[in-house]
């Protein structure tokens, strides 16, 4: 179903929420898959069968940048 879904990770589903963005981030884990709207940060539940059937597709992680902060500040 989604054995690759991690935590933060972004996922795409079929049909938009009603602030217009269909992509969602992984806020939990577990029985139930916890989900962050990415535009108005309503958050939901589904079951994990509920979200594998509304999913569209996981999103690639972006790699988090290294501080950009100088040396020695």
């Amino acid at each position: 179903m989604l054995p690759d879904l991690q935590l933060n990770d972004t996922v795409r589903l079929r049909k938009p929420h009603p602030c217009g963005s269909y992509e969602w981030t992984v806020t939990r884990l577990g029985a139930d898959i916890g989900l962050e709207c990415t535009v108005c940060k309503r958050r939901v539940m589904l079951t994990r069968r509920e979200l594998a059937r509304r999913v569209k597709a996981i999103l690639p992680r972006v790699p988090e940048t290294i501080s950009s902060a100088k040396p020695g500040e």
